[in-house]
Formats: C-alpha cells, structure tokens, sequence
C-alpha cells in the first residue's frame, strides 16, 4: 500500500465546454460502507499505514492520521511487520492521545513479523497479543492472515482465530494475498463451524487488474467478500511521477514502478489523466475512483506520505465517475 505521489507535469491546459463533472455531497461522499457480514462501517478509502515509522516519522505519521480523520477518515490498515512494529506503536499512540479507539476500524495483518512468523496456533495468538499491546487497544476489528501459510493446516490457523473471537481480542477475520483455490477451502471449514473470512486484500489496480479478475473476483463475489486492494495506485505510477526509468532511479518504490513503464501502462496513465483534467482532481484520486465503482471493493489501501496528499485520496469517495469514463478505462486497461 503505497503512499500517493505528486502528478506528473499537467495536461495541457483546453477549454473545457463539457457539462460540470458529477460530484457527490459531501454527505454522499462521506459516506460509510458496510462491510458484509459485520457491523462495521468504514470509510471507502483505507489508511495504509506501511509508511509509518519508515519513510514517514512519528510526527508526520501523526499528522497524517490526524489529516485523515478530520476529512470525514476513520478505516486504518497497517501489519505487525510494518517497520518491525513500529507502524501499530505509532497507531496506537495516536488512538490513546486522541481518545479515537471508538470512533475508528482498525484493520491489521499477522504472519510476517520475525518474532511471531507463519500462522501456527501460537503464532497467530502471540502475534495477536503483540499488537493488541502496540496498538494501545483490546480488541482488533479486522485481523487479516497476511499471508497463507502452506506449513499449517488451515483449521488449525482458523481454530486459533476461534478463540480470539470468542474472547472478544478479534471481531472479525479477513485473508490477504490468498489463492482462490484457498478462499474455497476456508469456505468449506467455515460452514463446519470454524470461522469465515468477511473480507480479502489482494494486489489490484488499474494496470494490474489480469491476477484478480481471473478467479479471485468470482469468489469475492460469490462468497460476499469485501474487497480491499492494495497497491492501488501501481507503487505510485497512477499517481504521474514516473513516466522514465530516470524517474524511477532514486527509491526502492521507483523501482518497483519501473515494470510498468511500457506502452500499455502509459497508455492506462494517458486515460487517467484526461479524466482527472475533466473532474479538476489529481491522477491518484481518479485511479481510486476507479477501484471504488468495481462491484465487490469496499476500500482501497493506500498510504500517504505528507498530511497534504491526504486530501487526494480521500476525494475519490466523492467522485462519480460517468459509463463513457469508466468504458474508456477499462478499454485502455484491458487492450
């Protein structure tokens, strides 16, 4: 989950004679979506925390998750590997320092922390305390396996989250980067009593759709999963500041934005970016917009690295986008 960058250099200015673009109210636009199958209501856009305590400091991770708040915010996703940890301490200080535990979902994963790594039984519950105790809370409303661990029988990973759901440390349970082949599995065990996923994160974007909607997006659907993609903005290249491999030089999340700079990718950002110029938003908002119009995602992931790109992302939940623009991004994308 990428923090959102800068546009690139702006379209050329035309005038635009085309009727006012479709903006929601700011109470539409705020507006909270259901996640099915739980009583949580979160806002459609995420707050990736991977940034926090590694490209973004305490301070700036303050701001950022007070910025958040205050523009209608109130989903947080973050992992018990982000910065070793350091991502839920910085969370949690925030939720204690401004009284927020009630008022926002917090998402987190397990399974790639050094110190409670996998998803045997005693992973799961270790990992579980751990970040309880770094998030300053006693409960975690979303706990996502992030990964699926091939060495653990899945009912014994769901047998585990049984008992953290019963004592009330976990709400509910979601999976992160799962094969759809899986999805089913956990499906069959769920309806034996053992407990269900209510929702999945999986890689997917404008220029990476081919992986999801394959196989995943029919048991998304079929299993009334809510969606919740990260890597929404391609590491940072729907956002307009790659556009060369000169760009792409300087970070570890240039490079990882370097495979997209190919005809087609550009392609995709050309089409993004006549839309962003007809609704007056930044690049990034409308790659999100996108993502939001898909029929089973509830909230992109997504990071911001300053309080000020903060904005950005959350206006994709105030912005329709019309058929003829969403067929324009799909034909692009899919060519």
């Amino acid at each position: 989950m990428e923090p959102l960058v800068a546009p690139g250099p702006a379209p050329v200015a035309v005038q635009n004679t085309a009727p006012a673009p479709e903006l929601l109210s700011p109470r539409e636009s705020s507006a909270r979506r259901l996640i099915p199958d739980t009583d949580l209501r979160v806002h459609p856009l995420a707050l990736g925390g991977s940034v926090f305590g590694w490209t973004a400091d305490g301070d700036t991770s303050t701001r950022i998750l007070d910025r958040h708040r205050e523009l209608g915010g109130n989903f947080i996703d973050t992992a018990d590997s982000y910065a070793a940890g350091r991502s839920e301490t910085i969370i949690g200080g925030w939720l204690h320092s401004r009284h927020a535990r009630a008022d926002v979902v917090i998402a987190t994963k397990i399974g790639r922390n050094l110190d409670n790594p996998g998803l045997s039984p005693r992973s799961i519950i270790g990992a579980v305390q751990a970040s309880l105790q770094r998030l300053q809370t006693d409960y975690i409303d979303l706990l996502y396996f992030h990964l699926d661990d091939a060495a653990v029988p899945l009912e014994e990973s769901l047998g585990a989250v049984d008992v953290l759901l019963r004592s009330g440390q976990v709400r509910y349970l979601a999976a992160s980067n799962f094969t759809a082949e899986r999805l089913m599995e956990a499906r069959v065990l769920a309806a034996n009593g053992l407990p269900r996923f209510v929702a999945l994160q999986s890689h997917y974007n404008l220029v990476r759709r081919a992986e999801f909607e394959s196989s995943l997006a029919l048991v998304t659907q079929a299993q009334g999963l809510a969606m919740m993609p990260y890597f929404a903005l391609a590491h940072g290249f729907l956002g307009g500041k790659y556009r060369s491999k000169s760009d792409t030089s300087a970070t570890a999340r240039g490079a990882r934005a370097a495979i997209y700079l190919n005809r087609k990718a550009l392609r995709v950002l050309r089409a993004v970016e006549r839309v962003a110029s007809d609704h007056r938003v930044v690049p990034a908002t409308i790659a999100l917009a996108w993502l939001l119009a898909r029929s089973t995602v509830v909230a992109p992931v997504t990071g911001a690295s300053s309080p000020e790109q903060v904005e950005a992302l959350v206006a994709a939940a105030g912005i329709r986008l019309s058929r003829a623009e969403l067929i324009e991004l799909d034909r692009v994308s899919l060519v």
